[in-house]
């Protein structure tokens, strides 16, 4: 059994069994940690939004927040903007 634990911080939602808790968290482009509650700009089909670390049915996602990254050049493929 899977349970949810929920802390008045997200970023300290853990899901465990037991005794044993497992942090949850999502990872950049880079496979950087980015701790729930986070945004960033994702780049993604040509496009730049900023997505938020959250959690969804047990499951760390980016969320798409409707905000488009404010950018002074061209993003590459590879560009991500951490915005704390």
């Amino acid at each position: 059994m899977v349970a949810l634990l929920l802390l008045s911080n997200p970023a300290m939602t853990d899901v465990g069994t037991g005794d044993t808790a497992i942090e949850c968290f999502c990872t950049d482009t880079y496979g950087q940690r980015v701790e729930l509650g986070k945004s960033i700009c994702l780049f993604v089909d040509g496009r730049a939004f900023v997505a938020k670390c959250e959690m969804s049915l047990n499951n760390p996602i980016w969320r798409d927040t409707g905000v488009n990254c404010t950018m002074s050049r061209l993003p590459s493929a590879a560009d991500e903007v951490n915005l704390g």
